[in-house]
């Protein structure tokens, strides 16, 4: 290494870099990194990178709503003269566990990692062999129906694109370099899918876990990508008239400052999340190792109990099954605009079927957490709305706020998942957003582990046996193994 380098690829400050304070690891300058000719060029590798990234992003989210509209809706319009039967999705989702099994288990990178266990910091960018995998596993799930957002895949595609890119133009990429594009990647390609370039930023930059300095030279090329990637994401809805794939309500009800009344039912909510999300992670954690025994037909069968549930809504209620099927993302604005229109009845029987086919989908599928979280949160919301005292933008607000920090265990982006969604009438329910997302979080922390351990020889978010069988996992002495779950 040359003295003009650091060890994480950061160029010190002109002069040297000087002791910290505490007589630990020298101090980053960060005016000099800034100002210095690698961190600019990253910056206009950045910008360039969130063009191509974000429309990639776009195509995907395209192909995937695609695919559910032509299976769901277009197909079985054109077969059946009248309503929709209720075992149609059956099938599907049989096809779906199939695939994705098939996927996970054959090919690199186990299909990304396993949304059972949230969020993974500190796994890097995924290998470029092993993006086919994550895009094949997750367009499949999303597809075709199981219940999993496309936050998580993209985070991953955008990452790996980039530093597939950084390796591509520079072979001997220093860590820092890659780890400052791949995290641009993610911001572009999720830009504008959360309603807020700075919502998915804020995002991954709670998922990181980093901060000081460091955050401060990752945060600014991926605020850059982010932007040029809303610019992207805003012209080709324009151009080619397939819609926004941002999460935004149609119908926002009126915001209702806080009271004594909605401090307290803020309590109850965060609580009642706080339980509901340990069911869900029971669920999911409590599959895992029936999946690992045979991963193709297990998740197949799994992908059945999914069809199952949503058959059974639609029979009971008579509402559509697709109520129950996908993330929830393009159904939440109208749950939220039509709320008036469920019973109480009806609205347990729906989170009762979306939480079962969530918690299955996390055992076994690929995606993210977040939508479905929303979507619950915003079920248990409008089902309190009409208690002594509540109303309903705090209740939607308390309810999302309460789930995202129970299942996600990011209490900052929860927050503002909560109020952003709200718009303007946000900054009332803010307080009560934030006693919710505390309550729920503290809870989570509380509770006993849901789920069986995983077993001795396969860490927390370990390898799949199933994806490895006959194949030496390598592992260096004294370090566990890739954190790379099944």
């Amino acid at each position: 290494m040359s003295d003009s380098q650091s060890p994480s690829g950061v160029p010190p400050a002109e002069g040297g870099r000087a002791s910290s304070p505490s007589g630990g690891p020298p101090a980053m300058d960060l005016v000099a990194v800034i100002r210095s000719k690698s961190y600019l060029a990253a910056l206009l590798l950045a910008a360039v990178l969130g063009i191509p990234i974000s429309a990639i992003a776009y195509g995907f989210l395209a192909l995937v709503t695609a695919v559910q509209e032509f299976l769901f809706d277009d197909l079985p319009q054109q077969i059946f003269a009248g309503r929709v039967p209720a075992w149609w999705p059956v099938p599907w989702l049989v096809l779906c566990g199939l695939l994705t099994g098939l996927t996970v288990r054959y090919l690199p990178g186990n299909g990304g990692h396993s949304p059972a266990f949230g969020f993974k910091a500190g796994g890097g960018a995924p290998a470029d062999r092993e993006l086919p995998g994550i895009v094949l596993a997750a367009l499949t799930t999303l597809g075709l129906g199981a219940v999993l957002g496309p936050e998580a895949p993209l985070i991953a595609i955008g990452g790996g694109l980039a530093a597939l890119v950084v390796r591509l133009v520079r072979k001997d990429a220093p860590p820092m370099a890659l780890t400052i594009m791949a995290s641009a990647g993610s911001f572009a390609a999720i830009s504008t899918l959360l309603g807020s370039p700075v919502l998915g930023a804020f995002l991954i930059m709670e998922i990181a876990g980093i901060g000081g300095a460091t955050l401060s030279l990752v945060a600014l090329p991926g605020l850059l990508a982010s932007g040029i990637g809303a610019l992207v994401f805003i012209g080709l809805d324009n151009w080619s008239g397939l819609g926004t794939f941002s999460l935004a309500l149609t119908s926002v009800p009126p915001g209702v400052g806080p009271t004594v009344a909605t401090m307290a039912w803020a309590v109850a909510l965060g609580a009642a999340g706080a339980l509901l999300s340990w069911v869900i992670r029971w669920i999911g954690l409590s599959l895992r190792p029936v999946v690992h025994v045979n991963r193709v037909l297990v998740t197949a069968g799994l992908g059945l109990v999914i069809g199952l549930a949503a058959m059974a809504y639609q029979l009971i209620s008579g509402n559509s099954f697709t109520q129950v099927l996908f993330s929830g993302q393009a159904a939440l604005p109208g749950l939220v605009e039509h709320a008036a229109d469920y019973s109480v009845g009806v609205l347990i029987l729906l989170a009762v079927c979306k939480m079962l086919a969530y918690g299955v989908s996390l055992s076994a599928f690929r995606g993210g957490p977040v939508f479905p979280s929303m979507y619950i949160g915003a079920l248990l919301g409008i089902a309190t709305a009409g208690l002594p005292g509540m109303s309903l933008a705090p209740a939607i607000g308390m309810g999302i706020g309460a789930m995202c920090a129970a299942m996600l265990r990011l209490p900052l982006t929860s927050t503002l998942l909560a109020t952003l969604l709200l718009g303007a009438d946000g900054v009332l329910v803010t307080p009560q957003v934030v006693v919710a997302v505390v309550v729920a979080f503290v809870l989570t922390h509380v509770l006993p582990v849901p789920g069986p351990k995983e077993p001795a020889h396969l860490p927390a978010g370990g390898p799949d046996p199933a994806t490895t069988a006959g194949r030496p996992v390598p592992q260096s002495p004294g370090r566990s193994r890739s954190p790379r779950s099944g």
